[in-house]
């Protein structure tokens, strides 16, 4: 494993892939950058940082999922590692908002994107995108965004955070590939931004409605209770959470 620091990169998720592309990459190799000029979050949206304050990082992820079916396996260890060495670090009130936003006091303080791709060989190699909110203080037009600098009126080390995280995820992973993941998937839902709570929603008709998340699927759907106490299932781009 090595960690590859750049100064400047459009996408830390892109230049891990080309890198794969073109050379063998031991597996954990994680890419940092202190400005990123194209970075991506969930369904094509963007991540705004500032320079040299926040935690902007891509780790390669290979030879631990066995199969397409384990694919959201691999989220709910991820957003757990973050989770857990954001909880070491004294933040409140941390939670997962499906499928992969962290959350603290309510506010958004990280994301994660991970693509994966499927070798002929039926492997499975996942680039794990982390975007973590850390030193910054200023969010212009993003009143749901904050930064553990912000909450904890604490500055935090970006390169002891980034190890903690890379470590964390090398444990959680030997969690899938002992077959555990069960373990995981309790600690991810006891974690579930607004599980079991009363929240307005908004399908992709833009119709809202009222609901209670019940949890997430094997598959990583959303599983909402409705007004008429059926149970529906929804993929990312059939559900908002409206709050």
């Amino acid at each position: 494993m090595s960690i590859i620091k750049l100064n400047a990169i459009d996408s830390t998720n892109d230049f891990l892939k080309d890198l794969t592309r073109n050379q063998l990459v031991d597996n954990f190799t994680t890419v940092v950058a202190q400005k990123q000029t194209k970075g991506k979050g969930q369904m094509g949206a963007t991540w705004d940082s500032e320079e040299g304050k926040n935690l902007i990082m891509s780790i390669l992820v290979k030879d631990v999922l066995q199969n397409v079916d384990e694919i959201f396996h691999l989220n709910v260890a991820i957003a757990l590692s973050v989770l857990q060495v954001l909880q070491d670090c004294k933040l409140p009130n941390l939670n997962v908002k499906w499928p992969n936003d962290i959350m603290s006091d309510h506010k958004k303080i990280g994301g994660i994107l991970i693509e994966n791709s499927f070798k002929s060989d039926t492997k499975i190699e996942s680039i794990v995108g982390i975007g973590l909110n850390v030193n910054q203080e200023q969010f212009e037009n993003l009143p749901k965004a904050s930064s553990m600098a912000v909450i904890t009126n604490t500055e935090f080390d970006l390169d002891i955070l980034l190890n903690k995280i890379i470590f964390q995820i090398k444990k959680n992973c030997s969690w899938i590939l002992s077959n555990q993941s069960d373990k995981l998937w309790q600690e991810y839902h006891k974690h579930l931004f607004k599980i079991n709570v009363p929240m307005a929603f908004e399908d992709a008709n833009k119709n809202k409605f009222m609901g209670i998340i019940q949890g997430v699927s094997p598959e990583g759907r959303l599983q909402v209770m409705i007004e008429d106490d059926s149970i529906k299932s929804y993929g990312i781009k059939e559900i908002q959470i409206l709050f």
